[in-house]
């Protein structure tokens, strides 16, 4: 199980430093159309760069603010802060601080940079579905998030998704008014590859980042699920936890695409390519592992 743990780790890693060189690669391939490499390149990487580090420092009061998170007191909520304090108190991991949302889709998600300002989100209806057993294993991997730094992997996913929304949408505006400009004189052959490759990199980049942000969502969900297996030392309650949700599941009151990978269950209404882009793994593979990982103990 250890060994399972450090290749999720490491697939991570190689999942986002390889989305990073493709992104350089067109960058590269976009000043090569233009005659200037080397400043298109750097200018692409440098604003990804830069906005998944603003993203980096604000995303999980977003991410808190979209799902319509509120703070729950321990007077509010005693038997939330009753499960969380003693997965913490088993981990020796800083308390987070506890938000609910009212809905009745059973799920939970976990934001944060560091386990020092971590906080973890459960919605009403997971409280009225789960046992004390289920939910302590939905909280134990929502701890494992915090633990294994889940969390700033997530923000930084999210940044660097997004800014390539923003990058597809600028090329493209490049491409085509520049192409509409220059297109008529001895280099308009050279304007319309580059249109024709900025309408290409609009389309493709925007689905290559989900292709990765949901890769790297999947893996991690992975590692949560066998860190919280270990935390509680009850892998069966999450996956019992799990089943109901498979039977139970249902879409969010308040979805939201660019927030679906830190959900505990795959928050959205299914949709076309859906196994493509899919944030989560299947649940019964999940199960499968959690049982995995029982008879081990």
């Amino acid at each position: 199980m250890y060994s399972a743990i450090a290749r999720n780790k490491r697939n991570t890693w190689f999942i986002l430093i390889g989305f990073v060189l493709v992104l350089g690669a067109i960058g590269w391939l976009a000043g090569w159309l233009l005659g200037n490499n080397w400043f298109v390149t750097g200018f692409i990487l440098i604003f990804a760069a830069g906005y998944a580090t603003v993203q980096y420092f604000f995303a999980d009061r977003e991410a808190l603010a979209m799902a319509g998170a509120v703070e729950v007191s321990k007077q509010e909520a005693p038997r939330y802060h009753r499960l969380v304090e003693n997965l913490c108190i088993t981990t020796g991991t800083p308390m987070p601080t506890l938000y609910v949302v009212e809905d009745p889709a059973p799920n939970a998600f976990a934001t944060g940079r560091k386990p020092e300002e971590a906080a973890i989100t459960v919605t009403t209806g997971l409280f009225e579905m789960m046992t004390d057993r289920e939910l302590e294993g939905v909280l134990g991997h929502e701890l494992g998030h915090i633990r294994n730094y889940d969390i700033r992997v997530s923000l930084i996913v999210f940044g660097l998704v997004v800014a390539v929304g923003i990058l597809a949408d600028i090329m493209l505006r490049a491409a085509f008014f520049g192409g509409m400009r220059r297109g008529g004189g001895n280099n308009g052959q050279a304007q319309l590859l580059f249109l024709l490759f900025g309408i290409v990199a609009a389309i493709v980049a925007p689905l290559l980042a989900g292709v990765v942000q949901a890769a790297i969502s999947r893996q991690r969900e992975y590692l949560a699920d066998a860190t919280g297996a270990l935390t509680t030392r009850d892998p069966d309650g999450l996956a019992s936890a799990l089943a109901k949700l498979e039977r139970y599941g249902k879409p969010l009151r308040r979805e939201n695409t660019s927030m679906a990978h830190l959900w505990f269950a795959n928050p959205l209404a299914p949709k076309a390519f859906a196994k493509l882009f899919a944030t989560h793994p299947p649940i019964p593979d999940r199960i499968e592992r959690l049982h995995d990982i029982g008879g081990s103990f």
